[in-house]
């Protein structure tokens, strides 16, 4: 939510919002590296273990508030918020399960999936 959320606000001009400092790190897996993997999934038919799919690649929340309001090219001014008791602090896949079962990586990379997204919002 919080891509869809900063690009939102970045294309209206309207003021990003974070809660808490941003420290607070997340990773995002562009949706054709997910099929992806999924569709490696689903042809293993001996997988019957769970499997992580994701980018283990972190950025904090600021970096990625950041990045979305150079890549839009908004005016809009970064605000922070109170942090939810409940956010959590960190999240990163450990993909190596998925590395070793189906060969599979994220290939997309965050900069390139950003401008991609950018792009559909702005249709």
């Amino acid at each position: 939510r919080v891509v869809s959320n900063f690009i939102t606000q970045a294309l209206s001009n309207n003021p990003i919002t974070i809660y808490g400092d941003g420290s607070q790190t997340r990773s995002f897996c562009y949706v054709t590296d997910l099929v992806d993997g999924l569709w490696n999934l689903m042809e293993k038919n001996r997988v019957t273990s769970p499997v992580n799919l994701g980018n283990p690649n972190e950025t904090s929340v600021l970096n990625i508030a950041t990045l979305i309001k150079k890549l839009s090219k908004s005016t809009s001014k970064i605000v922070h918020k109170k942090l939810p008791s409940d956010d959590p602090h960190r999240r990163k896949p450990d993909i190596k399960l998925a590395h070793k079962l189906l060969n599979w990586t994220p290939k997309v990379k965050l900069n390139d999936g950003l401008v991609k997204t950018i792009e559909y919002f702005k249709k």
